[in-house]
């Protein structure tokens, strides 16, 4: 994803939410939302848990990268599947336009099993807040890049207000700064590079190093093997976000399985 395909998904995300907003108020997407059952800090949890590779499986039927990933596409059996292989999380693309996702995927999959959700969207404006909780979400994705830091910081409050995890992702050096400095408590770094699309699992390993102590960290993009779980775990790494190397698989669940029987506790 270059960095102006980011800006472009931003600008259309924004028009996505203020046809939304119309047709439901902001008002009245929050009283849905603070009368939506809460799990808080359970997405973190999942992520902590010292006895286990900690894996967030995604359900995401494109991607600009890769174009369409799965024909058929069926998020509540992909994400049994995975709940049954032993997942530490979900993460369910909601993005429409550009990943094919739905809010109708996080609510159908949020009704099929009772590991934690994250909505995997750009989060530009507080009303996606209201709309994850509202609808099963017990944590959301906050890109660094495609926010200002007052923005980012607005957010991570409406977050917490919301009893919602944030997963805050970052590219380089300056945006981990960033993102410590607006408080995040989990922090995700994304091995692929917006601007050429490479990725370079180095990525992780150099910024690593400058997590502060208490910050929940999360490797994404390009994890692939055994070993890249378990050298990354070895780094310091809670979690790991894993989507094409899945989703690209004929049983998303099974091949999940298999990677989690092979890696080392």
């Amino acid at each position: 994803m270059s960095a102006d395909l980011l800006q472009t998904i931003v600008a259309a995300t924004r028009r996505i939410v203020e046809v939304r907003a119309a047709t439901e108020p902001a008002e009245a997407m929050r009283r849905r939302a603070e009368a939506a059952p809460r799990r808080p800090g359970i997405f973190r949890q999942a992520l902590e848990r010292g006895d286990r590779i900690n894996v967030i499986a995604e359900c995401k039927r494109r991607s600009p990268a890769r174009g369409l990933l799965r024909p058929t596409y069926n998020p509540v059996a992909i994400a049994s599947g995975y709940e049954a292989a032993g997942a530490a999380a979900l993460s369910v693309l909601t993005e429409p336009t550009f990943f094919d996702g739905s809010l109708a995927h996080l609510a159908a999959v949020r009704a099929a099993v009772t590991l934690p959700i994250l909505r995997k969207d750009f989060v530009v404006d507080p009303y996606q807040l209201y709309e994850a909780r509202a609808t099963g979400a017990d944590a959301v994705l906050l890109i660094v890049a495609a926010l200002t830091p007052q923005a980012l910081t607005t957010l991570l409050a409406g977050a917490v207000a919301l009893e919602l995890d944030a997963l805050v992702e970052v590219h380089d050096l300056d945006e981990l700064q960033r993102a410590i400095d607006a408080g995040a408590r989990i922090i995700g770094v994304n091995n692929r590079n917006l601007r050429t699309l490479a990725v370079n699992l180095q990525t992780s390993y150099r910024l690593i190093g400058r997590m502060p102590r208490g910050v929940t960290s999360v490797s994404e993009s390009g994890l692939k093997s055994v070993e890249d779980l378990s050298q990354l775990r070895a780094a310091g790494y809670h979690g790991f976000l894993l989507g094409e190397r899945l989703m690209t698989s004929p049983d998303p669940g099974a091949a999940l399985r298999m990677l989690l029987e092979g890696a080392p506790c």
